[in-house]
Protein backbone atom coordinates (compact mmCIF):
# COMPACT_ATOMS: atom_id res chain seq x y z
CA UNK A 1 0.00 0.00 0.00
CA UNK A 2 1.07 3.61 -0.68
CA UNK A 3 2.75 5.64 2.08
CA UNK A 4 2.04 9.50 2.46
CA UNK A 5 4.35 11.52 5.04
CA UNK A 6 2.46 14.64 6.83
CA UNK A 7 4.86 16.97 8.36
CA UNK A 8 2.70 19.02 10.95
CA UNK A 9 3.15 22.50 11.85
CA UNK A 10 5.88 21.72 14.91
CA UNK A 11 7.41 19.54 12.26
CA UNK A 12 6.75 15.92 13.14
CA UNK A 13 6.57 13.78 10.43
CA UNK A 14 3.39 11.27 10.71
CA UNK A 15 3.91 8.62 8.06
CA UNK A 16 1.00 6.71 7.14
CA UNK A 17 -0.89 4.18 4.77
CA UNK A 18 -2.65 6.09 1.89
CA UNK A 19 -5.05 3.65 0.30
CA UNK A 20 -5.15 3.95 -3.52
CA UNK A 21 -8.30 6.07 -4.75
CA UNK A 22 -8.85 8.43 -1.63
CA UNK A 23 -7.65 11.89 -1.65
CA UNK A 24 -5.21 13.16 1.50
CA UNK A 25 -8.28 14.66 2.87
CA UNK A 26 -9.95 11.67 3.09
CA UNK A 27 -6.80 10.17 4.49
CA UNK A 28 -5.72 12.32 7.10
CA UNK A 29 -9.12 12.37 8.77
CA UNK A 30 -9.01 8.16 8.55
CA UNK A 31 -5.44 8.84 11.11
CA UNK A 32 -6.45 11.72 13.17
CA UNK A 33 -3.84 14.31 10.91
CA UNK A 34 -5.33 17.36 11.90
CA UNK A 35 -6.29 18.48 8.22
CA UNK A 36 -9.31 20.67 8.55
CA UNK A 37 -11.55 20.04 5.62
CA UNK A 38 -14.43 22.44 6.13
CA UNK A 39 -16.44 21.96 3.35
CA UNK A 40 -15.95 18.30 3.20
CA UNK A 41 -14.08 18.05 -0.28
CA UNK A 42 -16.49 19.29 -2.56
CA UNK A 43 -13.63 22.12 -3.51
CA UNK A 44 -15.69 25.33 -1.54
CA UNK A 45 -13.39 26.48 0.42
CA UNK A 46 -9.39 26.21 1.56
CA UNK A 47 -8.99 24.80 4.29
CA UNK A 48 -7.29 21.21 3.58
CA UNK A 49 -4.43 23.53 1.98
CA UNK A 50 -1.32 21.57 2.23
CA UNK A 51 2.38 22.52 0.81
CA UNK A 52 3.14 19.67 -1.18
CA UNK A 53 7.55 18.97 -1.34
CA UNK A 54 8.97 20.21 -4.46
CA UNK A 55 10.43 16.70 -5.22
CA UNK A 56 6.61 15.47 -5.62
CA UNK A 57 5.05 18.39 -7.11
CA UNK A 58 5.30 17.67 -10.54
CA UNK A 59 4.30 14.03 -10.11
CA UNK A 60 0.71 15.14 -9.50
CA UNK A 61 -2.59 15.71 -11.48
CA UNK A 62 -2.51 19.29 -12.51
CA UNK A 63 -4.50 21.58 -10.84
CA UNK A 64 -7.83 22.96 -12.31
CA UNK A 65 -9.00 26.11 -12.36
CA UNK A 66 -11.96 25.72 -9.50
CA UNK A 67 -8.85 24.57 -7.22
CA UNK A 68 -6.38 27.24 -8.29
CA UNK A 69 -9.30 29.92 -7.14
CA UNK A 70 -9.47 28.02 -3.94
CA UNK A 71 -6.17 27.96 -3.33
CA UNK A 72 -6.25 31.98 -3.44
CA UNK A 73 -7.72 32.00 -0.31
CA UNK A 74 -5.45 29.75 1.06
CA UNK A 75 -3.57 30.86 4.12
CA UNK A 76 0.16 30.54 3.65
CA UNK A 77 0.36 30.08 -0.12
CA UNK A 78 3.11 28.59 -2.09
CA UNK A 79 4.16 27.60 -5.17
CA UNK A 80 3.71 24.26 -4.51
CA UNK A 81 0.50 24.71 -2.61
CA UNK A 82 -2.41 21.85 -3.35
CA UNK A 83 -5.37 21.25 -1.89
CA UNK A 84 -5.46 17.84 -0.35
CA UNK A 85 -8.92 17.10 -1.35
CA UNK A 86 -7.59 16.91 -4.84
CA UNK A 87 -4.80 15.02 -4.32
CA UNK A 88 -5.79 11.36 -4.79
CA UNK A 89 -3.46 8.56 -3.90
CA UNK A 90 -1.72 6.53 -6.98
CA UNK A 91 0.77 4.17 -6.58
CA UNK A 92 3.62 6.61 -8.50
CA UNK A 93 2.44 8.46 -5.27
CA UNK A 94 4.02 6.24 -2.75
CA UNK A 95 6.39 8.27 -0.58
CA UNK A 96 4.46 11.98 -1.29
CA UNK A 97 5.51 13.95 1.39
CA UNK A 98 3.70 17.00 2.54
CA UNK A 99 3.64 20.33 4.86
CA UNK A 100 0.66 21.27 6.66
CA UNK A 101 0.52 24.98 7.14
CA UNK A 102 0.33 26.84 10.51
CA UNK A 103 -2.88 27.84 9.76
CA UNK A 104 -5.94 27.96 7.61
CA UNK A 105 -8.62 30.66 6.22
CA UNK A 106 -12.25 29.53 6.63
CA UNK A 107 -14.31 31.44 4.70
CA UNK A 108 -17.10 29.08 5.47
CA UNK A 109 -17.31 30.34 9.06
CA UNK A 110 -17.04 33.86 7.80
Amino acid sequence: MPKVTFITPDNKAVEIDAPEGLSLLEIAHMNSVELEGACEGSLACSTCHVVVDPVWFDKLEEATEDEEDMLDLAFGLTHTSRLGCQIIMTPELDGLVVRLPEGTRNMLLD
